[in-house]
């Protein structure tokens, strides 16, 4: 069973997370540069151009790269600090084999014998259990090249349906929204539109903390006279200059979104020439809200019904408009309904196919585009083809080599494979850049599924809290340690140029995968002699799908400055914008507007947890941390989660900034400080997620899911708060304590669900015996 061999305070002592705070030589070292490398930056989906220094293959600092278009030298405090992970203490140099008697609870084996137990272990499980009993849960931070690799080695050479990745933690409702309406999962619009937007609606996307680059294009859009739009439970920094804030409730999203659409029609704000030329559903999608005035909206939301007014017309009256949405939209059991109501909003004011109008998705992980679009989710294949189009499987077929039959068919999602796991019907997993003990709703039942597990390999450059748990682990390799392409958030791939190899004997990713494919009996699928190959060889699986990669080459991409894709042949300029033809991929060639109905929240506050928990990111920290935590620069800028709580609710409770707090869900319990900060509702939490252990807010989350995207509902729960006692003076707060700004005006409307509204959509998908 895959228990970890030491207690975790142990294996932290032993593997960290330490932090590391200074380059190879320290600050004041005077290296000599050997080289400079164009290239981007490891963390989010901006993927911002950075010019990294070597110095005896060592990433001793940075230079801005002020020629990429994108953030032309700019950096957010992760991007200017990503280096200090290079030279790191807690890389892994050699692989590790669980053994509780060795002092540091792993000890140190060859590649060869590693790689052999993994694959007779696959081997054996396969043989005992079926294919499907062997999982691989993988990352949306790796390059194009290595997404597609693991998603053909899940198939060919394990031979398994179940293979899901991270980015179902993401960017997956926001998919399936965009493909309802347009046949495509991506963002429509450049970057470059931002500015020329009439008005800017952020809809759940704290943009200055978790994508702060886009920050400057809303603040050219404002300077071009734009106004601004914010929807959020908390006043985000980007929401504190906006014309008009809409502080909704947690998991209410649609019941706005859905009310903004009842006053367009209803004033009839609409552009009819679109709609009836290019737009089907638009009729149904009207009477779906035909009974969510701005008054039946403020009950639900808790947004007084005349900010829900002004919001309407400012976006129904304005020449041009855009709608950026994250998270806060797409993370919950609504999320895919969410997402429906904002590009609603759009294609009823015909904001799309043109300059400064679309809805667009702000994605969260480095390569959570990419990743995507090449075979990282269980339904799909290279191209973003759906696994179960027979054209789509007879062509990846003759490009693969192989029988339909080997293809297999979709698997479980990635929160499903755990679930799997704890029932018994998966018995062993690999993994490679995922830290599900973290990054899962509910993390003491992931930790629970885990330990179950007859065989864990794991992939990975430093020992996760995940880790913790593998019989093997396998050291990999940092992105600048390798060479491929991501695609950022825009829908533009660009170039990862290597800039140093693997320290000590860690080894590149790709060459791990192609190692262990001959060691299962496959090697004639995984013939690469390099990345280029694979690349060369993806262009040709997306050649005709939806992500069209065919036209591309590293030449053209590096000498560009990136390409947009569709690119379908070589000469073709790359499509910035989408849909500039008014035709969508869509079997009509039409738009469609999707019927949205309110739905609550799978689980809503009561007399035992009677406040909302909303969970997110900081702007210093990364996802589950597994990097971030070992920058000390950056660990110094937010050393530990905070509870925001807002005045009145710290009043009742007796609560000042400081102070330790328990916050307790039907799931689990955690202790940290509180900050009394009057930037979130007084009927709402905020806890930031990237740590682990007890300071894990994944604790506490609910593992429900969306019943299309199969994407967990980690942006609302009930919780109770009860202060537990005074605390020290450790935590450096940042700008949390000198937020002095009005309390947002939300009202204090009871938390109504959607009573008396028609054509309420069918619950979200709960994990058995959950009680939610």
């Amino acid at each position: 069973m895959a228990r970890p061999p030491l207690t975790e305070e142990e294996l932290v002592a032993r593997y960290g997370p330490h932090l590391n705070t200074a380059p190879p030589g320290g600050w004041s070292a005077d290296a000599d540069i050997d080289r400079m490398v164009r290239t981007h930056c490891c963390f989010c989906g901006q993927q911002c151009g950075i010019i990294l220094k070597v110095a005896d293959d060592e990433v001793v600092g940075f230079e801005p790269w002020y020629e990429f278009p994108f953030n032309e030298g700019k950096l957010c405090p992760k991007g200017v600090k990503r280096y200090l992970q290079g030279n790191h203490p807690d890389r892994l140099l050699e692989p590790l084999e669980r053994d509780p008697a060795a002092p540091r609870g792993f000890r140190e084996v060859s590649w060869d014998h590693a790689l052999d137990r993994v694959a007779r272990e696959i081997r054996r499980i396969q043989a005992e259990n079926g294919k499907d009993s062997f999982a691989i849960l993988n990352g949306a931070s790796l390059t194009s090249e290595k997404a597609y690799l693991i998603g053909k080695f899940a198939r060919l050479a394990i031979g398994t349906s179940n293979s899901d990745y991270n980015g179902r933690l993401c960017m997956v409702s926001a998919g399936h929204g965009y493909n309802k309406a347009f046949g495509v999962d991506r963002a429509p619009n450049p970057w470059s539109d931002i500015p020329r937007a009439d008005v800017v609606f952020v809809a759940g996307a704290n943009i200055a903390e978790c994508a702060p680059i886009t920050t400057s294009y809303i603040w050219r859009a404002r300077d071009n006279g734009a106004r601004l739009i914010v929807a959020d439970p908390r006043v985000t920094p980007i929401a504190r200059t906006a014309d008009v804030f809409l502080g909704l409730r947690p998991g209410t999203d649609s019941a706005l979104l859905g009310s903004i659409l009842h006053v367009l029609v209803e004033r009839d704000w609409v552009d009819h020439e679109f709609v009836d030329a290019h737009v089907e559903g638009f009729e149904e999608a009207a009477a779906a809200v035909a009974g969510y005035t701005p008054a039946w909206a403020s009950d639900v939301t808790g947004v007084p019904a005349a900010r829900i007014e002004e919001a309407a017309e400012i976006w129904g009256t304005a020449a041009s408009g855009m709608i950026l949405h994250a998270r806060g939209l797409e993370h919950h059991t609504s999320g895919v309904d969410n997402v429906s109501a904002a590009i609603n909003l759009a294609l009823a004011t015909g904001r799309i196919g043109r300059p400064g109008s679309g809805p667009c998705m702000v994605t969260g992980q480095g390569n959570g585009q990419g990743a995507r679009e090449h075979g990282n989710k269980s339904e799909q294949l290279p191209g973003m083809r759906r696994i179960d189009d027979p054209e789509a499987r007879a062509y990846i077929s003759e490009v693969w080599g192989c029988t339909d039959e080997e293809l297999r068919g979709k698997g479980y999602s990635a929160e499903e494979i755990v679930w799997a796991i704890d029932r018994g019907e998966i018995k062993g997993l690999l993994s490679i850049c995922f830290n599900p003990v973290v990054s899962l709703p509910d993390s003491n039942t992931t930790r629970r599924a885990l330990e179950k597990l007859e065989f864990f390999a794991v992939v990975d450059f430093f020992l996760s809290e995940t880790a913790f748990h593998a019989d093997v682990v396998l050291p990999g390799s940092l992105q600048e340690e390798g060479e491929g392409v991501v695609t950022t958030l825009e829908g533009r791939v660009v170039k990862i140029n290597e800039a140093k190899p693997p320290p000590g004997n860690a080894r590149r990713d790709v060459d791990i995968f192609c190692d262990l494919a001959g060691r299962l009996g496959a090697g004639r699928y995984f013939p690469y002699r390099d990345t280029r190959e694979i690349f060369d060889e993806l262009r040709v699986a997306s050649k005709g799908g939806v992500a069209d990669y065919y036209g591309m080459t590293w030449e053209r991409i590096e000498e560009e400055n990136g390409i947009f894709w569709p690119c379908p042949e070589e000469g073709h300029p790359g499509t910035p914008r989408l849909f500039e033809d008014r035709r969508f991929r869509t079997p009509s060639g039409r738009a469609r507007m999707v019927p949205v109905a309110f739905r609550p929240p799978a689980e809503v506050v009561d007399s035992e947890y009677p406040v909302w928990l909303t969970t997110g990111r900081v702007v210093s920290q990364y996802l589950s941390g597994t990097q971030t935590r070992r920058i000390g620069p950056l660990v110094k800028q937010y050393p530990e989660p905070l509870c925001e709580i807002h005045p009145r609710l710290a009043r009742e409770h007796g609560i000042e900034s400081g102070d330790v707090v328990r916050v307790s869900s039907r799931r689990g319990t955690m202790t940290l400080p509180a900050t009394v900060v009057s930037t979130i509702r007084p009927d709402t939490v905020f806890i930031p997620y990237h740590w682990a252990g007890d300071r894990a807010a994944n604790q506490l989350t609910n593992p429900a899911l969306d019943p299309e995207s199969r994407i967990p509902e980690f942006k609302t729960c009930a919780v109770r708060v009860e202060r537990v006692g005074p605390g020290g003076a450790t935590v450096d707060r940042r700008d949390y304590e000198t937020r002095t700004g009005d309390a947002p005006d939300t009202g204090d409307a009871p938390n109504t669900a959607a009573g008396g509204v028609p054509g309420e959509a069918p619950g979200p998908a709960t994990p058995p015996g959950s009680g939610t």
